[in-house]
């Protein structure tokens, strides 16, 4: 047996064994695996009420590189969160048959930069949405929706195809189905046939940037996005605003010039909580230029007309256009098509016109800064 899968089962049979109630909260224990490293099993159901920071505080001290679960599931807005903060954190995820990981602890398992999991080690099904039960039918309806469409750009964010949930709709909640092997590989929900062993040299890592994984194979160092560590504020109105959270509708706590520096604390979805002279607080990833990013078209504009979460169909794409075209790698794993030229502000929207007006680029075309793109891959 592997050395690493047998320590993850010793570690999980040994917390089983040591367990509260099937409800206990989230715990965070660390492992280690000799020479290899260590890693972090997560144990116990998930609750709108859990706190996360334990976890944060292990990776900065141990610096695992691996996550186990071993949880029912529980709180779905909980588990997304849980999934992000292991994305922000640069950590791998892994799971053996020989502990659990059912319902919301599989979106949990999505936010791993890299995913290896055992044939029938995860288990999926419809969600209970027991938050519902007191409201009206109408206001009961558009919660449900309004939570299957975060869970939908959730996967889509982590690089699972949001087809997970269709099957797993299809499963009642009192019910569990079990994903074998190639099911797993179909919905991208693993990304290697092989475990990811924790380095013993490891660095921390939570300002990671990291592309989700499954949209392509990484075996290409040019398809890799790298962390996310500083930047500086690049606007089109010369100025961006830092809110209070990472939400668009959010208080502004100040406006930061362009060409200030801010350092990334961390990524919560499409924001980056930054901090800027005694000020923390949120940007959009848009609104910042990733100083380890090799984009750079400085003050001058690129015309994107397309994206893709495929490279080869974005290449495809470029090859039939009518004009010449260029594919940057994203910020968030996807690739964006452009013009091959950069221009200027103004010559950007009279050239996007122009080419609308004549049909030879998408109406819904856009002028951008390009602070989102990575590096041009293709097709020069």
């Amino acid at each position: 047996m592997n050395p690493l899968k047998k320590s993850i089962i010793s570690a999980v049979l040994l917390a089983a064994a040591f367990a509260g109630p099937a409800n206990a909260r989230l715990a965070y224990e660390i492992h280690s695996t000799g020479a290899a490293g260590s890693f972090v099993v997560v144990s116990g159901s998930f609750e709108y009420g859990d706190d996360l920071s334990p976890l944060r505080e292990l990776v900065a001290r141990e610096h695992p590189t691996v996550v186990v679960f071993n949880s029912p599931g529980g709180n779905v807005i909980k588990a997304m969160e849980l999934g992000r903060l292991i994305r922000s954190l640069g950590l791998s995820t892994l799971q053996v048959r020989q502990s659990e990981c059912a319902s919301a602890c599989s979106l949990a398992f999505m936010g791993g930069v890299s995913r290896v999991a055992e044939p029938g080690s995860i288990g999926v099904h419809k969600s209970s949405f027991n938050d519902t039960d007191a409201l009206h039918v109408a206001d009961a309806v558009s919660a449900v929706q309004q939570l299957t469409a975060e869970v939908i750009g959730y996967m889509s964010e982590m690089g699972v195809d949001p087809g997970l949930l269709q099957l797993s709709l299809s499963y009642d909640s009192s019910d569990i189905r079990y994903l074998s092997g190639s099911e797993m590989a179909k919905y991208r929900l693993t990304t290697a046939s092989q475990a990811p062993v924790p380095s013993a040299k490891a660095e921390p890592r939570d300002v990671a940037r990291v592309a989700p994984p499954g949209i392509q194979a990484k075996a290409d160092p040019s398809l890799e996005v790298p962390l996310a560590r500083d930047g500086l504020v690049r606007h089109p109105k010369g100025r961006a605003p830092i809110k209070l959270s990472a939400e668009a509708d959010a208080k502004a706590i100040g406006d930061v010039l362009n060409g200030v520096v801010v350092n990334i604390l961390e990524i919560r979805g499409d924001w980056y909580k930054v901090s800027v002279a005694d000020v923390v607080g949120f940007m959009h990833y848009s609104w910042v230029h990733v100083s380890q990013f090799e984009e750079d078209a400085g003050d001058r504009r690129y015309v994107q007309v397309r994206s893709f979460n495929s490279l080869s169909d974005a290449r495809d794409f470029v090859k039939g256009a009518p004009v010449p075209l260029r594919v940057h790698l994203a910020a968030n794993g996807w690739f964006a098509v452009t013009l091959r030229d950069v221009y200027a502000e103004q010559e950007a929207k009279e050239v996007s016109k122009a080419l609308k007006d004549h049909g030879l680029i998408a109406k819904d075309s856009m002028v951008t800064i390009g602070n989102t793109y990575v590096r041009s891959v293709c097709c020069d």
